[in-house]
């Protein structure tokens, strides 16, 4: 057994770790610890993480919430606000419509108001051309109605002027 080079490296093995046993062991337990400290801090720090993630989507959901309801607002507000645009441009079309209808109107009464004055002035002249010729035939006929038709113009003249100046 004493001879034998396994028995030796056996005891030298054992002899090793008592006598340095201590110092390795607290060498390599300081190291897990430090490890485990490090593993245990990058949990904590990614739990802290997970946390702020967590807090910044609900943020994130309640801002696109608030947006959303926001924009439905927005988009009610322009759909009101269109339909009233569009009702004012109705009505004022239907009343450049009712102006341009009026002043047609207008237009053509004026126009049926000239034709009518054309008329009568075309009858008064005809009238007045006829009376002319009736009158010019009938006083070449008899000069005694003549004269005494010039006479009576002559006394009615101071009253007819009278009358013209009131």
């Amino acid at each position: 057994m004493f001879q034998e080079p396994r028995f030796w490296t056996a005891l030298a093995f054992v002899l090793f770790f008592v006598i340095f046993g201590r110092k390795l062991w607290a060498v390599i337990t300081s190291h897990l610890d430090a490890r485990a400290e490090g593993v245990r801090r990058d949990l904590d720090e990614a739990a802290r993480l997970r946390r702020e993630a967590e807090q910044m989507l609900e943020d994130a959901t309640r801002e696109r919430e608030k947006t959303l309801a926001e924009t439905q607002a927005m988009i009610a507000r322009s759909e009101t606000e269109a339909a009233a645009l569009a009702e004012r441009a109705r009505h004022e079309a239907e009343a450049a419509a009712g102006r341009y209808e009026k002043m047609a109107h207008d237009r053509i009464e004026a126009a049926e108001r000239a034709a009518i004055r054309e008329v009568q002035e075309r009858a008064t002249a005809i009238a007045i051309s006829a009376a002319r010729d009736v009158v010019a035939s009938r006083l070449s006929e008899s000069p005694d109605v003549a004269a005494q038709l010039i006479e009576q113009s002559i006394q009615n003249l101071p009253e007819a002027l009278r009358r013209s100046a009131a």
